[in-house]
């Protein structure tokens, strides 16, 4: 049976836990032969690649720093060389940090984005001769929710999710002629490893009000949102931030 991803070839960076992994088994379970990036836990990413592999997908690993452009460049030439051509881009790479203003370190903010934001330039750059060879391509970034409501003592996060936004706006418009798709899909409060361990520690995350549909969401929803926005039926939508938020905002 012909799967809507039949042919395609992703790269998923974050692909190793949490929503990052839910995108490349959902993409995999479309069709999608996936790359899955990490940056340095090789164990992990092979287990993602055996999770896809056992449901019959095709996957492999490729380890790499997002913030520099000669790793990017070899992360997109390993997936070339072992998948095919890169048509689809999902922008996951991600450090949530909780810090006071007055206690960010510089190196901390340029740290933050420029794993958010020179990673997804630098991929972008990477991958783009695939996708305009081919005649289009699709391009996800994951952004988040506080970069459109604001948050306290996240003002490096806050600030690159932000500029994440305003980047899939820029790129969409400049790459439309290719044929090339660029959305940004921003989760809400989401259910993952690191969300738990910030609700036991207490932070602000705990005591933030519920979604009015009642509950958390859970990374495979995200996942459904990136798969649908990378199908044929979505080639008419680009340059959008999509909320998938269970009505905690309504930008």
């Amino acid at each position: 049976m012909l799967r809507e991803l039949d042919g395609q070839v992703a790269l998923v960076t974050g692909a190793t836990r949490n929503i990052g992994r839910a995108i490349a088994e959902d993409l995999a379970g479309g069709g999608a032969a996936v790359a899955v990036a990490g940056h340095s836990n090789a164990e992990a990413a092979r287990d993602v690649v055996d999770a896809i592999m056992a449901q019959g997908g095709r996957a492999f690993a490729v380890l790499g720093d997002v913030r520099d452009p000669q790793s990017v460049a070899q992360m997109a030439a390993q997936t070339r060389g072992t998948l095919g051509p890169i048509s689809i881009l999902v922008n996951c790479a991600a450090v949530r940090e909780e810090t006071p203003f007055a206690d960010i370190q510089l190196a901390d903010w340029q740290r933050i984005l420029s794993i958010v934001l020179d990673g997804a330039f630098n991929l972008a750059q990477a991958v783009l001769p695939d996708m305009q060879a081919a005649g289009g391509g699709t391009i996800i970034n994951i952004g988040g929710e506080t970069g459109h409501t604001g948050a306290r003592e996240r003002a490096h996060v806050v600030t690159a999710k932000a500029g994440l936004a305003g980047f899939t706006k820029a790129l969409a418009l400049d790459l439309a002629g290719d044929g090339i798709t660029v959305n940004c899909v921003v989760p809400g409060t989401i259910n993952t490893e690191s969300s738990a361990m910030r609700r036991h520690a207490g932070s602000q995350f705990k005591q933030k009000r519920m979604p009015p549909l009642g509950r958390r969401g859970e990374p495979w929803e995200i996942a459904a949102m990136v798969r649908m926005l990378c199908g044929p039926g979505a080639r008419y939508i680009t340059g959008q931030s999509v909320h998938v938020n269970g009505g905690h905002s309504c930008p």
